[in-house]
Parts: C-alpha cells; structure tokens; sequence
C-alpha cells in the first residue's frame, strides 16, 4: 500500500435523492423521506472513494465503524452533498469526520473508520467461511 494519506484531506460527493432513498423501502410505516441507511451509505462511499484515489491496484478497505446522527428529513427529490475528511491516520486504519447537507441544511454528522485490506486475502477469508458455513 503506497497510499498517501494525511490529516485534513477531504472529498465530496453530491446525490439526488429519489423514491429509492425513501424510509418507506425499509418499513412500510415510516416517513416518505431520505432514509438514514442510505445517509450511511454515501457517507461510507465518499470516504472510500477518497481511499481508492490513494491506493494501488489490488488494495480496497472495509468499514470498521460508524458513529452517525441523522439531524433533519429531506424531502426526496432534493439533492445531498455529503464531505468526507481525514482526521485521523493510524497505519492502514483512517478515521473520517463526515457532514452531509441537502439544499437548505445540515442534515447528518458521522465518524467513520475504514481499515485499508489486501483484497486477495480478504476474498480467500470470504470464501474460506463461505466453505466453512456451506458444510456446516
């Protein structure tokens, strides 16, 4: 792993939302607004993008964890800028301080880390216990 990380990188994405990013496809019963999964899931995008724009062919990272605060709704069809930074490098283990905002206002806050893998070896792990559970 070459990767060049340091505190204070950043890097942005910006989604809009649709009827796929509702609550409602979680559980029938809850508001017709973007879903706090989703919320999590471009937080987790845009720091591994920032990743992946550092590191070598044949490297990836995984999430470790996810400290997320889902502030206020957002009506779908709104668009949402999620900025990812780099507060903390500890080897292959980065953490991220991540704030999302959609066209108004600040809609999320998140610390993230993410640890940088070699995926050959990640993929031999996953199939051994994918051996593993298929005779059990």
């Amino acid at each position: 792993m070459d990767g060049k990380f340091s505190e204070g990188m950043t890097h942005e994405i910006t989604i809009e939302t649709t009827k796929n990013h509702s609550a409602r496809k979680f559980f029938p019963n809850l508001p017709d607004v973007f879903a706090t999964p989703y919320l999590g899931g471009y937080m987790e995008r845009a720091s591994a993008e920032l990743i992946d724009q550092q590191i070598e062919e044949g490297w990836q990272s995984v999430g470790i964890s996810m400290n997320l605060q889902h502030l206020a709704p957002t009506p779908l069809g709104m668009k949402v800028k999620i900025v990812t930074k780099v507060t903390k490098v500890e080897g292959r283990k980065l953490t991220f301080e991540i704030e999302a905002f959609d066209e108004l206002e600040k809609i999320g806050v998140a610390t993230h880390e993410r640890f940088i893998i070699v995926a050959a070896k990640f993929e031999e792990r996953v199939a051994a216990k994918t051996e593993k559970w298929k005779n059990a």
